[in-house]
């Protein structure tokens, strides 16, 4: 069997609600993805729905995998990285390299005959979910609504957005927390700041926060790339600080560990690949750190959590992103159970996405979506 082509589609859709961050207060309504399908001359595709970001770099990376035997995961996944030496393995293009290698890994799985966490080896297709609402546009009602919503499927875990002011933030974390059925057992309560604060800032808020509430881990307190200020931030306050789900080359999450500037590592697939998020998992493993996995288009990351033994828990988002294709994975009792069916379980409905199908995504939702506020690391919250 041979790669003969890698084919992609734009595609568009309205959210069920709004999402957003302290980055983006207001929220998108709109979001574009893109829908990647691998050839093969024996009629069986691979899919993923990827990120938009990484379409330009897709023509140029094909030319890396097509012809060759979609069975060498390894060596195909250096071709890549290879061919990308000169612009790099970060942005656009390691983008484009996740959304292939998402791909790739579903056609494998098919040529097998099993379903992708059998594949990468999993005992059994569950992994434990959080909710994630992306909840920084919504009122206190629909807040309260979204988390019950979770609660209703067995989920005891959910983040909430901060970084609005610590008032504000408290009375979001009281709605979430009595919404999935606070206790003095539980649920567990995550926050992310979203690279919004500096570490000074971080912990001052933090430490408000948790004289009021048990908090797990706060994620991505400061940017990404301040190494000392993510390590302080983590001595500095109860919780243990989340970070990595935008790093997208292996080295980084070394540099990462060897700082000691991650508690919890999170894994990207839609920015990093699958490929890359094993071997960063394992790493982490290494270090004796666990690992989270961040929200996938119809939950294909869970797969690859499935077979982490050191795995925590999946971000959930369900915000309405199925717009063009089927999953076959479900929530039961709080878990992600994942289906029988080869491959990663996602089906693209051909007339649905030739429906959603878009030149150019929207200007504004598609300059907001990937943005940090202005005044990020400056100012306290976005109000001000």
């Amino acid at each position: 069997m041979r790669i003969t082509g890698v084919e992609t589609v734009l595609y568009e859709y309205e959210l069920s609600r709004p999402i957003g961050d302290v980055n983006i207060p207001g929220g998108i309504r709109r979001r574009a993805d893109l829908a990647v399908f691998v050839r093969t001359d024996e009629g069986i595709d691979g899919v993923a729905a990827a990120s938009r970001l990484g379409a330009g770099a897709i023509p140029m990376l094909s030319g890396a995998v097509i012809g060759e035997d979609p069975l060498g995961h390894r060596g195909l996944w250096e071709r890549m990285i290879g061919a990308s030496f000169k612009p790099g393995n970060e942005g656009a293009t390691a983008i484009g390299i996740a959304a292939i290698d998402n791909a790739l890994w579903d056609l494998r799985a098919k040529i097998a005959g099993v379903p992708l966490w059998k594949f990468f080896g999993a005992l059994e297709p569950r992994v434990l979910a959080y909710a994630s609402g992306l909840d920084g546009p919504l009122g206190d009602a629909e807040l309260r609504s979204y988390y019950e919503s979770m609660a209703a499927q067995g989920v005891r875990a959910g983040k909430l957005k901060v970084g609005f002011g610590v008032d504000t933030d408290l009375r979001r974390l009281a709605i979430m927390h009595e919404a999935l059925g606070g206790s003095a057992v539980g649920p567990t309560l995550l926050v992310d700041a979203n690279e919004f604060w500096s570490p000074k800032q971080a912990v001052r808020a933090m430490r408000a926060l948790e004289g009021e509430f048990d908090i797990a881990w706060c994620e991505e307190p400061v940017i990404r790339t301040d190494l000392d200020g993510l390590r302080d931030v983590s001595r500095a306050i109860n919780a243990a600080v989340a970070t990595g789900e935008n790093l997208k080359d292996i080295r980084l999450f070394a540099a990462l560990l060897r700082h000691g500037s991650a508690d919890v590592v999170q894994v990207n697939p839609n920015m990093a690949g699958l490929t890359t998020c094993l071997r960063a998992a394992e790493l982490a493993q290494a270090f004796d750190r666990p690992v989270s996995l961040m929200n996938s288009a119809g939950r294909y990351g869970a797969h690859l959590a499935a077979a982490l033994p050191h795995h925590t828990m999946m971000e959930v988002l369900d915000a309405g992103r199925d717009a063009t294709f089927t999953f076959d994975s479900t929530i039961t009792e709080g878990w992600i159970v994942l289906g029988e069916g080869p491959g990663a379980g996602i089906t693209f409905d051909p007339e649905a996405l030739e429906r959603h199908r878009v030149d150019h995504p929207d200007a504004l939702n598609a300059r907001l979506a990937a943005g940090r506020h202005p005044r990020a690391g400056v100012r306290e919250h976005p109000d001000e």
